[in-house]
């Protein structure tokens, strides 16, 4: 039995200093976070360095799916200093079913969406996108951790790389909270 102890102990230690190796490996910055368009390019966020980003998860049949038009609105009246991505994700309700080439669609045709909107992502859970692993915990974008808990809840990311700010869903894109700190 002695023997066995012996055997393990070193593993057991061995398998704690490689698990903690790994956590220290983390994303230290959005900028590393790797994201792919709805029409299946990479958008690469090094691209907004200099300029705030906000994320948005979207739904196409979600009582808040009007705000698209005043993300819009901000996109043309802050686009110089804010980027919009939106990120469309089916985890709520199911309001966002659609195929990448319809959640498009719906989004010019009804909207005139023309910022950049991201393929259909899971927000939280098992599967969470590695662009929400960063914006939801402390241990990774160094400011708070968040929950997701709607559609069309909102992420501020400074020029830096850094988390400003969360909204939820029901804060209108072009509230006051939002557009003074653009």
């Amino acid at each position: 039995m002695r023997l066995l102890s012996y055997l393990f102990i070193p593993f057991i230690l061995t398998s704690f200093s490689f698990n903690n190796k790994t956590n220290n490996s983390m994303i230290n910055s959005i900028y590393d976070i790797a994201i792919t368009s709805l029409e299946g390019k990479t958008i690469d966020l090094n691209d907004f360095k200099g300029k705030k980003i906000l994320f948005v998860n979207v739904a196409s049949k979600c009582g808040f799916t009007s705000q698209y038009k005043n993300l819009q609105k901000l996109h043309d009246t802050y686009g110089e200093k804010v980027e919009i991505i939106g990120i469309p994700c089916n985890q709520f309700g199911s309001q966002e079913p659609g195929t990448a080439a319809e959640i498009k669609e719906f989004c010019t045709k009804n909207y005139g969406v023309s910022f950049l909107m991201s393929e259909k992502s899971q927000v939280k859970g098992a599967n969470q996108h590695p662009l929400y692993k960063w914006l939801t915990n402390k241990s990774e974008n160094g400011i708070q951790d968040s929950e997701v808990s709607w559609n069309f809840q909102k992420y501020l990311v400074d020029e830096n790389g850094k988390l400003m700010q969360v909204f939820k869903s029901g804060v209108n894109p072009l509230d006051d909270s939002i557009t003074s700190l653009l």
